[in-house]
């Protein structure tokens, strides 16, 4: 048996801990495993190669709106080839690199193969037998397949798999109604496919603020066919290579849909049952996710889980924070919790989507109608905005009275992902209030006084309801 001072499962976020552990230990020996290619999910099947992908069709739908503004132009070709070709010269690369790292590195011994425990703090790897007195967990997870009737028998794509798609299909169903399929439905129907996106709950992207998702659906339902509040009971392949979908409402009536290929979205899964973490003693939730304490260690000492691998939040920048949480906690030995109050996310659709924090119902069951303030501003009634033809788009803000302090903000609109920064900066300040934001000077005419507009309007969660259903925001 191989004996390490450190085994770190993933390599992703674990990465972080390489260079700062051995700092601290000097002349330790790590053990790295990872059956997948090196990088993490956000390199090699998430975050980095979809970016890529959006980012020339928002370009695309810009360029679809531009007439409006006095311009008209003609796109007069789509290379979908050249699109991905793009993609994968820049992953590629990257994570070449990093298994070229991990292979040259002294202090580590790199595994690409599949890990699974043995015993406590003992863990078989290809043909070997490896320990290590402290585990680190970072081992991402995977596509989450729906029990559709004969699903494994027709061809279809996951979120891993669809990276490697060479021709653009005519049409596409898209089976989810979360972050994924929004941004893939967005990517494909820009590409000019037909994309219906079938999702089971009724509210459309339903991790957001629901007049973030009603504004969405509105805007991109104009360029895809949005089904919210059917399920997908079953699938076949047809004799013309067309794939039907049986699907079921609410209600309970069915109907079918075709298309030309067929993409699984609805969510990620755990990857431990690969691990068997039961025989070293770590407990799982009921979904399989590895369960942490508020110091991310799991229930065994010494072994740490962070990142997908917990599944409390599945975002990279999560997972770099429970990073150094762990480095905090397992090498240093100081006792710190994750503080999870102000984890922003991005959608990377057209319209763009950023939020952080409580959304409304949240934070009323938090601190009472009472005791919340709305904070509500369109786009287009600043000057920026309405230069820009930012028609409809908003901030909404959460405020707790009399503090001031920020629960919670929403963006649906150009530059999203960064007007919410503002917002994610002051929810991690000494006193968390609006008030830099309000008394702070904004550039003018700027996009960011959209976000000084929506702090200095705030309003009684009554008032904005009320003014909401008459149409005066």
């Amino acid at each position: 048996m191989n004996k390490y001072d450190l085994i770190i499962i993933g390599t992703g976020s674990g990465m972080n801990i390489i260079s700062p552990y051995l700092q601290a230990q000097p002349g330790a020996k790590i053990a790295v495993i990872d059956k997948d290619p090196p990088g993490g999910i956000c390199l090699t099947k998430g975050c980095i190669p979809t970016k890529m992908l959006v980012y020339p069709a928002e370009l695309v739908r810009q360029l679809g709106e531009i007439a409006e503004l006095g311009v008209e132009v003609a796109i007069k070709k789509i290379d979908f080839a050249k699109i991905m070709q793009r993609m994968h010269h820049a992953v590629d690369p990257e994570i070449e690199s990093i298994r070229k790292n991990l292979l040259a590195a002294d202090d580590v011994d790199y595994y690409p193969h599949k890990a699974e425990f043995t015993g406590r703090y003992r863990i078989k790897v290809g043909q070997s037998e490896i320990s290590a007195p402290l585990i680190l967990l970072c081992l991402g997870s995977r596509p989450a397949i729906p029990e559709i009737e004969n699903l494994q028998n027709v061809p279809h794509y996951t979120s891993d798999s669809i990276l490697e798609l060479k021709e653009l299909p005519a049409s596409m169903a898209i089976v989810g109604g979360g972050y994924i399929a929004a941004e893939y439905g967005h990517f494909f129907s820009a590409m000019g496919t037909q994309v219906s996106v079938i999702g089971r709950n009724p509210q459309f992207l339903p991790a957001e603020e629901p007049e973030v998702s009603a504004l969405a659906r509105e805007k991109m339902a104009s360029h895809m066919n949005i089904v919210a509040g059917h399920e997908v009971i079953a699938v076949s392949e047809k004799n013309n290579g067309k794939i039907e979908l049986r699907i079921k409402s609410g209600e309970g009536s069915e109907t079918t849909l075709a298309a030309d290929a067929l993409l699984i979205a609805t969510g990620r899964q755990s990857n431990s049952d690969l691990l068997h973490p039961e025989r070293s003693g770590i407990a799982v939730d009921q979904n399989g996710w590895i369960t942490v304490d508020g110091r991310m260690e799991t229930t065994c000492p010494n072994i740490w889980a962070f990142g997908d691998a917990n599944g409390r939040h599945l975002f990279k920048h999560v997972a770099n924070y429970e990073a150094r949480i762990v480095y905090y906690n397992a090498v240093l030995r100081k006792k710190i919790n994750v503080d999870y109050h102000a984890v922003p996310h991005a959608v990377f659709t057209y319209p763009e989507i950023s939020a952080v924090g409580m959304r409304q119902s949240e934070a009323i069951a938090a601190v009472g109608a009472e005791n919340l303030l709305v904070g509500f501003q369109r786009f287009w009634n600043t000057a920026r905005g309405e230069a820009m033809g930012a028609k409809d788009y908003f901030v909404k803000l959460l405020v707790q009275r009399p503090s001031g302090k920020i629960l919670g903000g929403h963006i649906i609109g150009p530059q999203a992902s960064i007007l919410i920064q503002e917002i994610v900066t002051l929810m991690y300040s000494g006193d968390q209030t609006v008030n830099p934001i309000i008394y702070g000077m904004h550039i003018h005419p700027a996009l960011s006084e959209v976000v000084e507009r929506a702090c200095s309007g705030l309003m009684p969660v009554a008032q904005y309801r009320e003014q909401m259903d008459k149409g005066l925001l």
